[in-house]
């Protein structure tokens, strides 16, 4: 650096690192020691990409490693796209202090040197990051304190390379307990059983005190970063984690502690609460644009099958190589570079190999009006949003119109009525307040009217259809619906259930719902994964699907039958959760779902009146989550997300063909739907809630024209190699 550093404005971090005033009282700026062994591989940007404005993203987690594990690669993704990103870090994530491994020899010896600690896991998030910005773990920052509410200090980092890249930490201690339940920690923060919670100052940074946070000044503290960032796209841990199967005892637990114990740490969990609940209080604030939100399973992905290639997973791998400190490298700090206990384990985690939403997404979103326009639907701001075509067959859409709802999660199920009326289906979180428990409900909206020219269609209010789990706790586990209408006009909505099993709900018009009941067990011991699916295929018949972490499980109802009833074994291989259906013209249904480790996306059908067998397995190029897939006539669409989280085309007849150069950046799943003239239209949705779509040329056609964006110019598609 050059020129002499007055003694006076010199600080230590940590007895290491030297931090520079930068004109403005509590900013640092973070130096690197030299190091001619940088940046990294190309593997990883020589530069940071160009910032952009027209959207943000906020990364609401709980310890330093969480976005590396759980939202990764998206979080890799929006770093490279050039928008906005903030990690906000809620705890400390202390633990013991000794940041080693608890299998070291003398680890038991090693002193708790928590401050240290916290420091050092700060250290490894900000290196990972920068790596994912710059290709340089290195790449300096500035340290500074902020003061989101009167009278409390978090830490803002900021890099210099890339200054839409920050990092918020608030240093509340963590519960230093998976499952354990403890008063102090952000569960009990959040239940009531603590009044306020305390900081863990970390060893060398500009906040020198530790503040004390009530309930409602942690959600005050998010709720004021919502509003600084204006994010387009929330991310958050998982509210709605599956319970464990075994339930621990923890004797002497105060009444407020007791409750369900699932598979996931309980701070990952309250800080999602947390997140919901600064949501709501930003929602009902002036903003200047919507946000969407999307959720990511925690320590459950353990149990699941892998869900990202091996490719992606070697990428992350490194990464979390960078976070775990591997190979000692020297960033300058004493306190130390980075998380020992995670060290080079990263591999070794069944966390590295997944990206789960909890959302599971629906390429049923989009669906045509009576005039051959097309209607889509989403959630921002926690309501359903519609769009609709300004003209049939234009691709150029209207500014999203709010049709109701509060605190939705998820996509939007969009049923077409067989009397060409729309109903919508959702799931919402209830907050706990007075008189209202913390649960999670089935939500309906009926289209009512005639729908003006070039207007937006109307809809009811919002109905709840409760859950199948009258016990508010577990409630929680409700999943995500998906709907069908039967020949005979009625109804039915179905939903994974707190017994891993799937329940459904019955209508004969879509309103004067009949009670939940429970579709019968297949054979075994069988406990689904989120992410079902229903369709009726030409003969009238019921199908439903969902799988479990080694199968595919069929329902199939017949005429005269209540409900669906299992169908016997598909023999169809594991999938890696959601999976999506589509009638064949001909008689029968046809299956999409993705192959685990390869990521692969794999086509099953069902001939009518014979049994299950694959009969397509596409070209692998990573991605994850679920496939949007159509039949129209001969001809098989499917749109997939690949590894660099674009939609992806594939178009064949019969059965699926190559996939199609480039694509557009999105976020959940695709839509599949058909224009007026018949032709496949494909819509996705951007992380600056923003649509654009795509058709084929005509009903048949393996060709698909330019994406177009929501004003109606074309988008360039990503033609980089897959």
């Amino acid at each position: 650096m050059p020129g002499r550093i007055p003694r006076r404005r010199v600080l230590q971090i940590a007895g290491g690192t030297a931090v520079v005033g930068a004109g403005a009282v509590g900013t640092w700026q973070w130096l690197a020691p030299e190091d001619k062994g940088r940046p990294g591989s190309g593997e990883f940007p020589a530069r940071p990409a160009k910032a952009v404005t027209s959207e943000a993203v906020v990364h609401v987690m709980a310890h330093e490693d969480d976005s590396l594990f759980f939202m990764n690669p998206e979080l890799e993704q929006s770093i490279r796209s050039g928008a906005p990103t903030l990690t906000v870090c809620m705890t400390g994530g202390e633990s013991d202090g000794r940041n080693a491994l608890s299998t070291e020899p003398g680890y038991d010896k090693l002193p708790m040197k928590r401050p240290e600690f916290v420091r050092a896991r700060m250290n490894g998030l900000r290196e990972a990051t920068a790596q994912m910005a710059t290709g340089d773990w290195l790449s300096p920052w500035t340290v500074e304190t902020l003061r989101l509410l009167p009278g409390l200090e978090v830490e803002l980092q900021t890099l210099k390379a890339a200054p839409q890249i920050q990092l918020i930490f608030m240093e509340l201690v963590e519960a230093r307990a998976i499952k354990n339940p403890k008063k102090e920690s952000l569960r009990g923060l959040w239940l009531g059983a603590a009044p306020d919670l305390t900081t863990l100052v970390p060893a060398g940074g500009p906040v020198r005190k530790a503040y004390r946070y009530t309930r409602q000044q942690v959600i005050d503290t998010l709720t004021a970063v919502f509003e600084r960032y204006q994010p387009t796209v929330v991310r958050t841990l998982d509210p709605n984690p599956t319970h464990r199967a075994k339930q621990p005892e923890f004797p002497g637990t105060p009444p407020v502690l007791q409750g369900i114990s699932h598979y996931d740490h309980q701070d990952h969990t309250a800080s999602a609460y947390f997140a919901q609940a600064a949501l709501a209080q930003f929602w009902g604030r002036k903003h200047s644009r919507p946000v969407a939100v999307d959720t990511y399973v925690g320590y459950e992905v353990d149990m699941l099958p892998n869900s990202l290639d091996d490719a992606t997973t070697a990428h992350k791998i490194k990464i979390l190589d960078t976070y775990g400190w591997v190979g000692d490298k020297d960033c300058g700090d004493k306190a130390g570079c980075g998380d020992r206990k995670v060290g080079n384990r990263g591999r070794d985690y069944r966390w590295s190999n997944n990206l789960r939403h909890r959302a599971t997404g629906t390429q049923r979103w989009v669906q045509p009006l009576p005039d051959g326009r097309l209607a889509a639907f989403a959630v921002l701001d926690g309501q359903a949003q519609c769009w609709t075509e300004t003209k049939a067959g234009s691709g150029v859409w209207s500014q999203p119109a709010s049709v109701g709802g509060s605190m939705l999660e998820g996509q939007v199920q969009v049923l077409r009525r067989s009397d060409g009326s729309l109903q919508l289906f959702s799931v919402r979180t209830v907050l706990p307040a007075k008189g209202e428990d913390h649960r999670r409900e089935i939500v309906t909206a009926r289209q009512e009217g005639k729908t003006p020219d070039g207007g937006t269609p109307a809809f009811a209010a919002w109905e709840s259809l409760g859950s199948p789990d009258a016990d508010p706790e577990r409630s929680m586990e409700t999943g995500y619906p998906v709907a069908v209408e039967d020949k005979d006009g009625s109804v039915h909505v179905f939903v994974k259930n707190f017994d891993g099993g799937v329940s459904f709900r019955s209508s004969a018009s879509g309103q004067g719902w009949r009670d939940w009941a429970a579709l019968p067990a297949v054979a075994g011991d069988v406990r689904i994964e989120d992410g079902i699916d229903v369709a009726l295929d030409n003969q009238g018949r019921i199908h439903v699907v969902a799988a479990d972490t080694k199968t595919v499980h069929h329902w199939v109802s017949e005429p005269g039958d209540a409900a669906p009833k299992p169908a016997g074994a598909t023999r169809l291989p594991a999938a890696t959760g959601p999976l999506t259906l589509t009638p064949l013209s001909g008689g029968g249904i046809r299956l999409a779902m993705r192959q685990p480790v390869t990521s692969r996306v794999v086509v099953a059908d069902l001939a009518a009146g014979g049994g299950w067998r694959v009969t397509s397995e596409c070209e692998a190029f990573g991605g994850y989550g679920r496939v949007a897939l159509a039949q129209v006539e001969n001809t098989t669409v499917i749109a997939a997300r690949d590894d660099k989280g674009r939609v992806r085309l594939s178009v064949g007849s019969g059965r699926p063909g190559p996939w199609q150069d480039g694509g557009v950046p999105h976020r959940a799943t695709a839509a599949l739907a058909q224009d007026a003239q018949g032709r496949t239209v494909v819509v996705a949705l951007g992380t600056d809630g923003r649509l654009s779509s795509t058709r084929g040329a005509g009903s048949g056609s393996s060709s698909f024209g330019d994406w177009i964006g929501h004003d109606g110019q074309v988008r360039k598609g990503d033609t980089q190699d897959s």
